[in-house]
C-alpha cells in the first residue's frame, strides 16, 4: 500500500548506509524542518523574552536570546532523537506483516482524526496559551535562567504542536506540501489575534481531512 511504501521509505536506511549514519541523517533532516516550521512562531516568542529580561544593552541581550533559541531547538532535536528509533520499529513490523500494511491507509487516517479532536481540547488550549502570552513577570538576566525559559518554551510547543505534528509524521515527514500545511496551522494558531478560535477552526479542517482520508482507504479494500 502506498501508506506502508512512504513509511518504509521514511524510517529505513539506504542501501549500503549504516544505521549511526541513517539515524544522523533523519536527525539533520529533522532539525532543519523544525526550524523552518516554528521559526515563525518562535521570533514573536523571543520578542516577548527580550521584553521580559528588562536588559538595555544589546549585545547581552543578544546572546541570551540565542541561549534561549539554542535550548528551544535542543528539546526539538531531542525529540527527534526519540522519534526515530520508533519509527524504525513500526516501519520493520509493517514490512514484516503484509496485513498491518494494509491497515496504514486507515491508521493513518485515525491519527489525522484524533488530532484534530485535540485542537479542542483545554490541554490543548492550556500550552497554547503558554506560546502566546508573555511571561508575565521579569525574567533573571543570566544565561542559565535564559537556557531554562528556552527549554520550557519547547516542552510547551511541543506539547501544543503534538496533533500537528502527528499529521506531520503519519502523512509524510519528507513531504513539503504537508510540511507547508502543517506550518501555516502552527503559525496561525500562534499569531492569529483569537488564537483558541484559530485552534478549533483548524480541528474542523483536520478531522474533515481524517474522515476523508478513513472513507478513501475503506473505499480502496
Amino acid at each position: 500500500m502506498p501508506g506502508g511504501w512512504t513509511m518504509s521509505m521514511t524510517w529505513m536506511r539506504m542501501p549500503g548506509q549504516t544505521w549511526p549514519v541513517a539515524a544522523t541523517s533523519f536527525l539533520g533532516m529533522w532539525l532543519v524542518m523544525m526550524i523552518a516550521m516554528m521559526l515563525p512562531s518562535l521570533v514573536p516568542m523571543l520578542s516577548r523574552y527580550r521584553e521580559a529580561t528588562g536588559i538595555t544593552r544589546r549585545s547581552r541581550l543578544n546572546g541570551l536570546t540565542a541561549v534561549v533559541g539554542v535550548a528551544y531547538f535542543v528539546v526539538w532535536t531531542m525529540l527527534g532523537i526519540a522519534i526515530f528509533p520508533l519509527g524504525v520499529a513500526l516501519a520493520t513490523v509493517v514490512m514484516q506483516r503484509p496485513s498491518l500494511a494494509r491497515a496504514v491507509p486507515i491508521a493513518i487516517g485515525v491519527v489525522v482524526l484524533l488530532a484534530g479532536a485535540l485542537q479542542f481540547t483545554s490541554w490543548k488550549a492550556r500550552h497554547l496559551r503558554c506560546c502566546r502570552e508573555s511571561p508575565g513577570r521579569t525574567l533573571p538576566a543570566n544565561s542559565g535562567a535564559a537556557w531554562k525559559h528556552g527549554l520550557r518554551l519547547g516542552l510547551h510547543c511541543i506539547y501544543c504542536c503534538a496533533d500537528l505534528t502527528a499529521i506531520l509524521l503519519v502523512t509524510g515527514v519528507m513531504d513539503l506540501r504537508v510540511m507547508a500545511v502543517v506550518t501555516a496551522a502552527i503559525t496561525v494558531e500562534r499569531l492569529a489575534p483569537a488564537g483558541e478560535r484559530a485552534a478549533r477552526g483548524i480541528g474542523v479542517v483536520v478531522i474533515g481531512a481524517g474522515l476523508l482520508l478513513i472513507g478513501r482507504a475503506v473505499g480502496l479494500r
